[in-house]
């Protein structure tokens, strides 16, 4: 059983996630395992509640890895034939390399992950579904970092998306899919 890579991009409770579920339960019910690598971080008490809520939404019989930075490896470690990735969310690994709770962010390292992913995916074995937010559509943020944060998220979406047959923008929860146009980067 095999399936292609697939982003899904929208707003902020465009129902990115639930789409991705979806696709993931069609899988499983097709004969397949689904594994889903969680990137977010419980810092305060309202992301313990939404990490919470994504856990409590979650089929149960969905393994769950944790993957806040190295995500890479983690797919790695967690792809083969039949096993279907779903990677939730993009745009929280970009926030813990980016925007560290401690410190300062390693650029250089974040390049390096980056950089990996994106050579990793066409040698999966597993289809993968990302998640990820699309953050551009709003007004220019007021600080340099947050700029600096849009656009590299902006860059990411693009370079993985180069990297999946199949790109889907939810908007009011609704998924219009279509195939990735192939372009150089």
């Amino acid at each position: 059983m095999t399936a292609p890579h697939q982003l899904i991009v929208g707003g902020q409770r465009s129902g990115k996630s639930r789409q991705a579920e979806r696709l993931a339960l069609a899988w499983q019910h097709k004969g397949g395992e689904v594994a889903v690598l969680a990137t977010a971080l419980a810092f305060d008490a309202e992301m313990r509640e939404r990490i919470a809520r994504h856990q409590a939404d979650r089929p149960a019989d969905f393994a769950t890895l944790e993957a806040p930075l190295q995500l890479t490896a983690a797919l790695q470690a967690a792809a083969r034939p039949g096993r279907l990735l779903l990677v939730d969310c993009l745009t929280l690994w970009l926030t813990n390399w980016l925007m560290p709770m401690e410190g300062q962010p390693d650029l250089a390292a974040w390049a390096a992950e980056r950089a990996a992913l994106l050579q990793a995916l066409p040698a999966l074995p597993s289809p993968v579904l990302f998640v990820s937010n699309e953050v551009g559509w709003g007004v220019s943020p007021m600080t340099r970092e947050a700029r600096f944060y849009v656009d590299e998220l902006g860059r990411l979406n693009q370079a993985v998306a180069q990297r999946c047959q199949h790109l889907t923008l939810m908007v009011a929860g609704q998924a219009w899919t279509r195939p990735v146009e192939r372009t150089s980067e």
